[in-house]
């Protein structure tokens, strides 16, 4: 049973690096057709590079609590906005796909550990994914593309993708059975590995370019 749960981890954590693998980094807005607003709020929802650390975000801070774990509803999307407003302002980052991979595999890794975070490193955390994403979704923009519209986009959905993760994520916790929390830490290190080899693929294919 073990060999198999392990074997199903390492199939899924590889079926997500490969959908990670080629070209999540690349700006492109979803559809135009939906309108700005609803462009901003799906555009982060499509890339894993963003997804998958905000999941692992949400889960985070559910173990360290409702007390604390709050803090995270309020810091990340006002982060969100302000990498948004930057990246108006300030020129492209170059190695802003490395670095997101990066909290891939940090942020899985801590939710594999569960990770006992101290408040402020746990909203400081929450404020450097929420503006490195704000950044690279506001890099998105075109010259046509109506900058509130699509930031509050963004923002909407970044607090709601990190509120209802948050809050889900305690009421499973609360629910019974020990394998509960066990559950959401396996998920981390699969989340750890898709960043780590994500990761890995990324700097070679930089080297060898």
């Amino acid at each position: 049973m073990k060999r198999l749960v392990r074997r199903i981890g390492t199939v899924g954590a590889l079926a997500l690096a490969g959908v990670c693998a080629p070209t999540l980094a690349q700006a492109h807005l979803v559809d135009t057709r939906l309108g700005d607003f609803y462009s901003g709020a799906l555009h982060p929802l499509t890339d894993f590079e963003q997804v998958l650390p905000w999941i692992a975000l949400a889960v985070l801070a559910a173990f360290q609590g409702p007390e604390r774990g709050r803090w995270v509803i309020v810091a990340f999307p006002l982060a969100l906005l302000a990498g948004g407003v930057a990246s108006q302002v300030l020129p492209p980052l170059p190695f802003s796909s490395a670095v997101g991979l990066f909290f891939v595999a940090l942020m899985g890794l801590a939710v594999a550990v569960q990770a006992s975070v101290p408040q402020p490193l746990l909203i400081l955390a929450a404020v450097c994914i929420g503006l490195l994403h704000g950044y690279q979704n506001g890099e998105a923009m075109v010259a046509s593309t109506d900058r509130l519209l699509f930031l509050s986009g963004v923002t909407v959905v970044g607090y709601a993708f990190v509120t209802l993760g948050t809050g889900g994520a305690i009421a499973f916790l609360r629910g019974a059975g020990g394998w509960r929390p066990i559950a959401l830490r396996a998920a981390g290190s699969w989340v750890s590995a898709v960043g780590i080899m994500v990761l890995g693929l990324h700097l070679v294919s930089r080297g060898v370019s």
